[in-house]
């Protein structure tokens, strides 16, 4: 089971369940963001070989999270610790979606960061409801409120990544151009370049590491 293909594909239903609760005094966005921490738990404890429908099992789940708000008398809270490292998760995003040319699955961005998918799903989901990508039916003026870099901060992002790259040597080169630009397995690197996939592993990890500390200067 890919948790983070099932995250993806059914965050529909999230929005699904959030809608059963408008206009009864919680934001939209508090609604979707308890149903997005309820499908994470959802896809933690289901059981495939059951025989249960994944939707049939989410759904009481999704439901109990957002009726939670209600019995706690208001919206869920989220904490400046964790909006930052949400913040910082998306920052790391981009980063790695500059360096490949396509934006990374889940899994290929906890790779990049070093952390494990459960955790960096959670981060990407705590603080997207703020995006505000669904907007009120019944609003006279519906607006999407959506906060975007500016171009000018991409044109620096790819400077800088381009900057790191020629400082690498022609081997380290060599790994991230097969890994993210020709888009190969380790293994099908570590073939080319008569290594082995676990040094593969150790050496991109360790180039990423280094890209991601300059790019934070």
């Amino acid at each position: 089971m890919n948790k983070d293909k099932m995250v993806a594909e059914n965050l529909g239903l999230v929005h699904s369940c959030a809608n059963r609760f408008r206009n009864r005094g919680v934001e939209y966005e508090d609604l979707f963001q308890a149903g997005c921490l309820g499908l994470v738990k959802a896809i933690d404890g289901f059981d495939e070989s059951r025989g249960f429908v994944f939707s049939t099992y989410a759904v009481p789940t999704i439901l109990g999270e957002i009726k939670r708000i209600f019995r706690d008398g208001g919206a869920i809270k989220v904490s400046r610790g964790l909006k930052e490292k949400s913040r910082l998760m998306w920052a790391e995003k981009e980063r790695l979606e500059n360096i490949m040319g396509r934006e990374p699955t889940v899994a290929e961005l906890a790779e990049f960061a070093e952390m494990p998918v459960c955790e960096v799903s959670e981060l990407l989901l705590a603080t997207q409801p703020v995006l505000s990508l669904t907007p009120e039916d019944d609003s006279d003026n519906p607006q999407l409120d959506i906060p975007v870099e500016g171009e000018q901060h991409k044109i620096d992002e790819r400077i800088c990544l381009n900057d790191c790259l020629r400082d690498l040597s022609e081997g380290d080169r060599k790994i991230i151009d097969l890994r993210y630009y020709k888009a190969l397995t380790q293994s099908a690197v570590a073939k080319e370049l008569g290594m082995t996939q676990v040094q593969v592993s150790r050496r991109e990890k360790k180039i990423l590491s280094e890209i991601r500390q300059k790019m934070s200067v």
